[in-house]
Formats: structure tokens, sequence, C-alpha cells
């Protein structure tokens, strides 16, 4: 994956699932595990703002405790009519722990910072 920044998440990752929000290169995420999976993905609901970390997870999807909004797990898209998605970040396992990868842009790698 090309222009990816890595960042080791440093939290304790329980056994099972669960659901929480961590902070991690400056920004409040929800990492989670369900059907044996992890995933981390923005922790704010595009469509009004509630956290997806106090969600909870039907059929690979998360949903947000304020509308009951639907994100696909795999590929961030709400459910059919809802028009929105979220920020999925891809994440890799390493030998000391998991590193989750942040976009770049030119502007970004020239100096620095991370685009999502």
């Amino acid at each position: 994956m090309a222009n990816l920044r890595w960042y080791k998440i440093d939290e304790k990752i329980p056994e099972g699932d669960f659901i929480r929000q961590i902070t991690l290169a400056g920004k409040k995420l929800c990492l989670l595990r369900t059907e044996n999976k992890i995933h981390l993905v923005q922790n704010s609901c595009p469509h009004a703002g509630g956290l997806l970390s106090t969600g909870w997870c039907e059929n690979s999807q998360l949903i947000c405790p304020i509308h009951r909004y639907a994100y696909n797990l795999e590929n961030g898209r709400g459910a059919e009519g809802q028009g929105d998605y979220i920020h999925i970040y891809p994440l890799r396992e390493e030998a000391d722990g998991l590193y989750a990868g942040f976009r770049q842009s030119l502007f970004g790698r020239l100096f620095g910072r991370d685009e999502s």
C-alpha cells in the first residue's frame, strides 16, 4: 500500500469481540473485533456525529447508537439508501504488534502530515 504512514497501536487487544475508542496519531478512532477480525474505523458517524465506539456490530456491520445507521466493515459503505460511508484504516500485524496505515498526500509526504 503506497503512500501510507504506519502507526503502532499500543492498546492491549482483548480476546473475543470488543469495541472501543482509541487515540492514534492524534485521531480518535474506533477499534473493534467482530467475527474474529479486527477493524479500525473513524469514530464519528457521518450521519449525525454519534460515537461509533459506543455502537454495536450485527452481520459484519457497525451500527451507530444514535439513529442505528449501519456501516459495512469491509468497505465502509452505509446501508442501502443512506448514501454515506465511514473511513476504514488498513491494518497489518507485525511480530511486535498491530499497525494502522494512514494515507499521505504529496504535501503530507513532503512535510510529514497525514491525510486521514
